[in-house]
């Protein structure tokens, strides 16, 4: 990636009038996990090494250069840089193994209104080399603008009343978005310090919606599962770093983290992927 095509990505403006028609561009390539940077991935996000299984967000950070490619390309509507990540849907059709060499693919499916700005939707895809669909994600980015017209839809705060029996507390360090970005490649400057999330209306940096995501699905055991999995993660406020979270499971198919005062960051679901899927 050039400098130039990020500097074009980061003056680039959003039209909050009109939503551009999502390009159809599929940017392709095949990657093999390297041990050592698989190591550091489990490392980092709590998994358990494990030498026979993909975690199931680890395709996402083989894919994540497309999607920067992607991301950055001229027909992207959307400023790359200050994007949030607000939502991933995963569907894994069978586990996936470290040797495997797999076909990755990336393109931008829809556009959506926010009220807070724009969200684009990226499809993820993992194949064979036989073309079998083996992963595929959804996950939706927002760059927050003013809207028009504003909004007059309200969601109830996201807190709890009392905490859930079943918490562990986990203590985030500062550095945790400048360890992440090592590993994932991610790096954004809303994660890295609070200097360079402050532009973009944070007062400190903030965690990878990625790292929560696959820190609570390696406390979920996720990537022990055998069978066809689906998995939904929403990001519902920011992490700030430092800080302490609790993660909880309201029942054994869902879990969320939260602030030690209620407030709501994350909420996902486990379950058995659609049936109408690939076998």
């Amino acid at each position: 990636m050039t400098a130039l095509a990020l500097l074009r990505a980061a003056l680039r403006r959003p039209r909050p009038t009109t939503l551009t028609p999502p390009p159809t561009t599929r940017l392709t390539t095949t990657r093999t996990p390297d041990p050592a940077h698989l190591t550091a991935y489990q490392r980092i996000c709590g998994f358990e090494p494990e030498p026979r299984v993909l975690p199931p967000t680890y395709p996402h950070v083989l894919a994540f250069p497309l999607s920067m490619r992607l991301m950055t390309a001229r027909d992207f509507p959307l400023p790359l840089l200050g994007l949030v990540h607000t939502r991933i849907e995963i569907d894994q059709h069978r586990p996936i193994t470290p040797t495997e060499t797999l076909h990755l693919t990336v393109r931008t499916t829809a556009l959506t209104p926010h009220r807070r700005g724009t969200e684009a939707t990226l499809l993820t895809e993992a194949s064979t080399a036989h073309g079998d669909l083996l992963w595929q994600s959804r996950s939706t980015y927002l760059a927050r603008h003013k809207t028009t017209p504003p909004t007059t839809t309200t969601s109830a705060p996201d807190t709890a009343p009392t905490p859930t029996p079943n918490g562990e507390t986990w203590e985030l360090p500062a550095d945790l978005g400048r360890r992440y970005a090592s590993v994932s490649g991610d790096r954004n400057p809303i994660h890295l310090h609070a200097l360079t999330a402050r532009p973009f209306g944070f007062p400190r940096a903030i965690a990878h919606g990625m790292w929560t995501a696959a820190r609570c699905l390696a406390e979920q055991g996720t990537q022990r599962a055998s069978a066809p999995t689906h998995i939904r993660i929403d990001f519902k406020a920011p992490v700030p770093l430092p800080s302490t979270v609790t993660y909880s499971t309201p029942t054994p198919h869902t879990f969320e983290l939260r602030s030690p005062q209620g407030r709501l960051h994350l909420t996902g679901t486990t379950g058995p992927a659609p049936s109408d899927g690939p076998p």
